[in-house]
């Protein structure tokens, strides 16, 4: 998934500019996008390849982005939204998947996966 999201980040970054939480000045707009889209892709390796340092990394990237998943989920239905990010129940509906997901990648350690560092 953050392989996924972090390609889009860096070839799509207009695509993420809508979530970008209204007290970030728009000048940083993009280049915040496209920082986030290169965390993602080095999560994704850590992860990927069970180091010590993806999991909570991971967890750190996702609670760091969660200001933009409010942001989105509060101006669902407003037309602001691309897609179906604009629709209320779908952005209602995946806020409480960030903390399966954050769980999820504090559990992605060498020492669980039987991985080495």
């Amino acid at each position: 998934m953050f392989a996924g999201s972090g390609i889009i980040h860096l070839v799509r970054p207009d695509t993420f500019a809508s979530g970008m939480p209204r007290l970030i000045p728009d000048r940083h707009h993009k280049n915040l996008i496209y920082l986030s889209g290169v965390a993602e892709l080095i999560c994704a390796g850590g992860l990927l390849r069970q180091t010590s340092w993806g999991g909570p990394a991971s967890a750190a990237l996702l609670i760091g982005v969660f200001p933009v998943h409010i942001q989105m989920t509060l101006d669902a239905g407003s037309g602001r939204n691309p897609g179906l990010a604009d629709k209320p129940a779908v952005a209602w509906g995946r806020m409480p998947l960030q903390i399966p997901m954050i769980w999820a990648a504090l559990q992605a350690r060498p020492e669980r996966a039987g991985g080495t560092l």
